[in-house]
């Protein structure tokens, strides 16, 4: 392994565990104000109980993804000096704004935690908003600043170096806002099927009682609400990286060929020595339709860039299917648990529809680091598209194997150590136990 792939693989594997640990601290927040809120509309104080048993992994969690946002903050800084000597200016402001909305996180779920003795229940419930709020704000922030990674603005390259820098312009990128908002609706969906999926094992196995089916509809209604505006982004999307990052979306469509009326192809192995995709479905005209809203427009295929400069479609397409496959996958199960609240009025689902939540609960995860693994792969060869390659910006110092080989076994024991005690924790709260620390 070279240093520019330990680099890439250490990035990477912190980046893969920072983003489960930082989606379900945006997903928990919203369901922690959603709980309160209904137990101050209903009078149920079984909506609050509940709230309080989600404190400990909302907490957990919060830690352990400031201590991962720490990590890689330092590892873009050591892994990749002459990326953040190159970018710093851009995107400085948006890891500046991050911060201000990390504390102020940090300032409403300490008042959330410690406040149950000393704070009404108003109280509690006003904490849970700007907690929520703080939360999706901070994601959007770091998020803008991926999106000038893909989408450069706010600066002119004067004698090879970036000059004249406009923070803002350069903060409201071409990408920030479909990635902001699409990246945010796919954290609540993620976070609300990996509790119902917990709440799904809970009942199967006699445990939860009727706190577990109000979680479970909870999470459901969130996700229901969510999935459908996820599509709606998801094609926004769509139609802008067809529009700003053309050879991406012939990555992630394995569009080898420029032509007109393009099919859109479902699965396969593309191979990009005979320009072909192997075992694949294809419909005709539909990725014109998508990507330019026109059955009939030309969609660039890869061999409309220089040779070394697109990114390789059998790491972008493959994930691109998982992702999009994954999000079938949950709403399947949505569809099938609200069928059956809505017709047969059953608010206890059967085993078979808990079988399939539990099942289903890992894919919003999935399409999560999926979708990651699209826009990251999907903008090699380059760091800063179309100015710097990543190639360029790595450290050129040696021992990167070791450091990866170190920090993978710390994040997996650091996992392993956080699911035992979450799930020892929970599993004592659906037994009965009201826990209120």
């Amino acid at each position: 392994m070279d240093n520019l792939l330990a680099a890439r693989a250490l990035m990477g594997v912190s980046l893969a565990f920072h983003i489960v640990y930082a989606t379900l601290g945006i997903g928990l927040p919203l369901m922690l104000m959603l709980a309160e809120g209904l137990a101050l509309k209903t009078g149920d104080d079984t909506w609050h109980l509940l709230a309080r048993r989600w404190i400990r992994p909302a907490g957990v969690l919060f830690a352990i993804g400031a201590v991962s946002g720490t990590i890689l903050s330092f590892e873009l800084g050591l892994l990749w000096p002459q990326f953040m000597a190159f970018s710093g200016p851009m995107i400085g402001l948006a890891f500046s704004m991050e911060g201000f909305a990390f504390f102020t996180e940090a300032i409403f779920l300490a008042l959330y935690i410690y406040g149950e003795e000393r704070l009404s229940r108003r109280a509690l419930f006003l904490c849970t908003i700007p907690l929520t709020l703080a939360s999706a704000v901070s994601a959007v922030f770091v998020i803008s600043a991926n999106g000038w990674m893909n989408t450069p603005a706010g600066f002119q390259m004067i004698d090879g170096a970036p000059a004249n820098v406009q923070p803002m312009r350069a903060f409201f990128n071409q990408a920030w806002l479909h990635q902001a908002v699409h990246g945010t609706l796919a954290a609540y969906v993620a976070t609300a099927f990996a509790v119902a999926g917990f709440y799904a094992v809970a009942l199967l196995k006699g445990r939860g009682g009727g706190d577990g089916k109000k979680a479970l509809s909870l999470s459901l209604f969130v996700a229901l609400v969510a999935a459908p505006l996820m599509l709606v982004t998801g094609d926004w999307a769509a139609y802008a990286v067809a529009e700003h990052q053309t050879a991406k979306l012939a990555a992630m469509e394995a569009h080898f060929k420029t032509s007109a009326a393009a099919p859109l192809i479902i699965g396969g192995w593309p191979d990009p020595e005979t320009g072909t995709v192997s075992y694949a479905i294809r419909i005709p005209k539909l990725l014109s339709l998508l990507a330019h809203h026109d059955p009939d427009a030309v969609v660039q295929g890869l061999d409309a860039f220089p040779q070394g400069t697109t990114p390789d479609p059998r790491l972008v397409h493959p994930f691109f299917d998982l992702m999009v496959g994954s999000f079938f996958v949950m709403a399947l199960a949505l569809v099938w648990y609200w069928w059956a609240r809505w017709r047969k009025n059953e608010t206890e689902p059967g085993r078979a529809q808990l079988k399939y939540l539990a099942f289903a609960a890992p894919f919003g995860i999935i399409a999560l680091e999926s979708g990651w693994m699209v826009t990251e792969f999907g903008r090699q060869p380059w760091v800063v598209k179309g100015y710097l390659r990543t190639s360029q910006a790595v450290t050129p110092n040696d021992g990167l194997l070791l450091v990866f080989a170190t920090f993978l076994f710390v994040y997996l024991a650091l996992t392993a150590g956080i699911m035992r005690l979450l799930l020892q924790r929970q599993q004592k709260g659906t037994g009965g136990e009201v826990s209120h620390d």
